[in-house]
């Protein structure tokens, strides 16, 4: 077991030292590069298991909440463990070692190669699942990977890395190559020694805050970064309230609303707003008055920006801190605020905004194009980009969706949270780092994977001729032009 470091007992981390750890993270993935697609998968199951088992994924967890303050135990253990198991399932007999594809037609073949050296920005809500991800999908890709963590975030990702190099230990792997290969930035980690860090690697994956990722942009350094949270969802006319209601609290209330994909904003459209109310009510949800409301703005942005109190916090501890001690002893699953109709979004207007927290705004719709207006006027201030929800049984709405509003992503019927970074019941890859494409100024739009951490090398080969006629091309055009 890796002993926990306190941030505040270790020195400011040199240039020197940075420079130090990349050189044995190059070191190390020289050796690792020449490992086989068999013994680099053996090591990808090695760092899942470092994550998996019962007992060290509770101690993560455990660690998690008592050093970040964010989320619990029990959703931390079931994150760690089905992100981390869904994940390995994705990259179960994934080719990412020599030849990965060959397509006769084209006379070309794909050859994996490694990016190199890996720089792992990660987030304070999720210091033992996203660390584990970026790490298990760079050894997939025969990469050397520095995590970076959240300084609140540090002991957890330093116990994480101690069991990842064990279970390496265990399989085999030279020690000096396992400890260069996944290494920790040292606390106490800041913007300088994360920013000199990016500098020196070849590609950074940053998730976290939009101030981390415009860093990793400005980095000079090849980056994926993801875009804002906001998640809307909507509620239509024929949407089981019932059901729509029970997926919305499950992904509302899942480790205290600290993923990015938790629903901030639900849109219900007139004919199903009371029905949808009242099963939300009777699931826990604590709907506030007026005066209640402006008690708990008061709490979330003080100053203009979302208050550390409350981000990852449970409905009831946000209640008791806005002064809500009636609502607090309901001990509400969420908090519900309405906006109503026309509502507006934007700094002026903060419930329209992200909250990383068990507190849900409600806006009402005259029609499901009013409800799409609405999403669209909420993502204009922030979200763009990242997935929109929709409960209801008409599928050609789902597609309106997805070619209207600017979202990389529509979940339908599904609990929005657990859905939207993967799930064993549909088809998106696990992940805790999603794309949002130029919408939120990423340069990808879909869950990041196993491929985002490759290089491809492309040989080319030659094949028969084809050569269209003019016809063929410009046909339909002289058609046209020849009748106007």
């Amino acid at each position: 077991m890796t002993a926990a470091v306190s941030p505040g007992a270790m020195p400011t981390t040199s240039w020197s030292e940075i420079e130090r750890l990349v050189d044995l993270a190059r070191a190390a993935q020289g050796v690792f590069e020449t490992w086989s697609q068999a013994e680099v998968d053996l090591a990808v199951a090695a760092a899942g298991w470092a994550v998996i088992e019962p007992g060290r994924n509770r101690e993560l967890a455990e660690l998690a909440v008592a050093d970040t303050g964010i989320g619990n135990v029990a959703d931390k253990i079931a994150k760690n463990h089905r992100k981390t198991f869904g994940l390995l399932r994705d990259l179960k007999g994934a080719r990412s070692v020599g030849v990965i594809s060959e397509d006769p037609a084209t006379g070309i073949v794909e050859i994996a190669r490694p990016v190199g050296v890996v720089c792992a920005i990660t987030p304070s809500t999720n210091p033992g699942a996203t660390p584990a991800n970026k790490i298990i999908n760079a050894l997939k890709g025969r990469n050397a990977v520095i995590v970076a963590p959240s300084p609140k975030g540090w002991s957890t990702c330093a116990r994480l890395i101690g069991f990842i190099h064990a279970q390496l230990d265990r399989i085999g792997m030279p020690a000096a190559v396992a400890r260069g290969l996944v290494q920790l930035l040292p606390a106490p980690v800041n913007k300088q020694s994360t920013a000199e860090l990016m500098k020196r690697c070849d590609l950074v994956v940053a998730t976290g805050s939009q101030a981390n990722v415009r860093s990793a942009y400005a980095s000079g350094t090849p980056a994926f970064g993801v875009g804002a949270g906001n998640v809307a969802g909507i509620v239509d006319e024929t949407a089981d309230v019932e059901l729509a209601a029970e997926r919305v609290l499950k992904s509302k209330t899942f480790d205290n609303a600290t993923s990015c994909s938790s629903e901030n904003s639900l849109v219900v459209v007139d004919a199903a707003y009371d029905a949808m109310l009242a099963a939300l009510a009777r699931r826990g949800a604590a709907l506030l008055d007026a005066g209640r409301k402006q008690r708990l703005q008061a709490l979330m942005w003080p100053d203009g920006r979302l208050s550390p109190a409350v981000i990852g916090q449970s409905a009831a501890v946000i209640a008791e801190r806005a002064g809500l001690a009636e609502i607090a002893r309901m001990k509400p699953r969420i908090l519900l605020v309405e906006e109503g109709y026309d509502a507006r979004a934007g700094r002026e207007h903060p419930f329209s905004g992200e909250k990383l927290s068990p507190v849900l705004t409600l806006y009402r719709a005259r029609d499901f194009d009013d409800a799409v207006r609405i999403v669209a006027r909420v993502y204009a201030y922030e979200g763009a980009g990242h997935s929109v929800g929709l409960h209801g049984t008409r599928d050609e709405r789902a597609l309106l969706l997805g070619q209207t509003l600017p979202v990389s992503r529509v979940i339908v019927n599904q609990a929005h949270c657990i859905a939207t970074g993967g799930s064993f019941d549909n088809g998106l890859p696990f992940s805790l780092s999603m794309g949002c494409g130029t919408w939120g100024r990423n340069n990808f739009c879909e869950n990041m994977n196993y491929r985002h951490y490759l290089n491809i090398t492309r040989v080319s080969r030659p094949i028969a001729e084809r050569v269209p006629s003019e016809q063929e091309i410009f046909g339909e055009l002289f058609a046209r032009t020849r009748a106007a």
